[in-house]
């Protein structure tokens, strides 16, 4: 991200505005920066030195993520990290997190200790019948607690199977499948009672799910 705001910067100082109607960093955003002349030496210099840092950091992590996915297909979680695939939100970068994380799920005794593991979980204050609850306590690793809240946000569309998550379930175990559709329509519900309805913060709002969906996740895992 940084190599990338050096480079849309330095453009922007000189007034160059990718004109095409794709997103940036695609494809032809890439091709429209490669296009690019400068008359004087030290810009044309800076510019070839920034471009050149952006597609050295793309290779790396081309590479690393094909590395990645022979790893979660054939190494020894690979069957831990398929089925964590199944759910919404969560491929195979975020399923290999959750599980060089959290470990092996059949640790917790029950679901909800997932959560309590991660931090997700609201701090107490309480003395003698006054009981307060502040912020999540963010124990546990906090790469973990990220992706999951990450994965959360996308809950608060209606539930969906769409091409890239049916590929995903394909081969897994069709109770996880179950286990999966059941945390859409869950977190879907908890999306639009919390925000929609009572208008509670998105932030608040994803911890929440994220919460719920260690649950689900940790469900998925224990099955037999």
């Amino acid at each position: 991200m940084r190599a990338r705001h050096r480079l849309s910067k330095f453009c922007l100082r000189r007034d160059l505005r990718y004109p095409g109607p794709l997103a940036a960093w695609t494809v032809p955003h890439l091709r429209w920066l490669e296009g690019l002349r400068f008359a004087d030496a030290p810009s044309q210099a800076v510019h070839a030195d920034y471009l050149a840092a952006v597609q050295a950091l793309l290779q790396r992590r081309t590479v690393l993520d094909r590395a990645l996915a022979h790893e979660a297909a054939e190494g020894p979680f690979a069957a831990a990290i398929a089925r964590l695939r199944a759910f919404r939100g969560i491929d195979t970068l975020s399923a290999a997190g959750l599980v060089a994380e959290i470990g092996d799920f059949a640790r917790f005794q029950k679901a909800t200790q997932v959560g309590d593991y991660l931090g997700l979980v609201p701090s107490e204050h309480s003395s003698d019948t006054k009981r307060r609850q502040g912020s999540i306590t963010k124990a546990g690793p906090a790469g973990a607690r990220r992706l999951l809240v990450e994965a959360a946000w996308h809950y608060r569309h209606r539930p969906h199977i769409g091409a890239l998550l049916e590929r995903r379930q394909r081969g897994v175990d069709p109770r996880v499948c179950q286990v999966a559709w059941r945390a859409q329509r869950r977190l879907y519900q908890r999306w639009t009672r919390l925000g929609a309805e009572r208008g509670k913060p998105g932030g608040k709002v994803a911890v929440a799910c994220a919460r719920e969906l260690g649950c689900f996740l940790w469900e998925a895992a224990m099955i037999d």
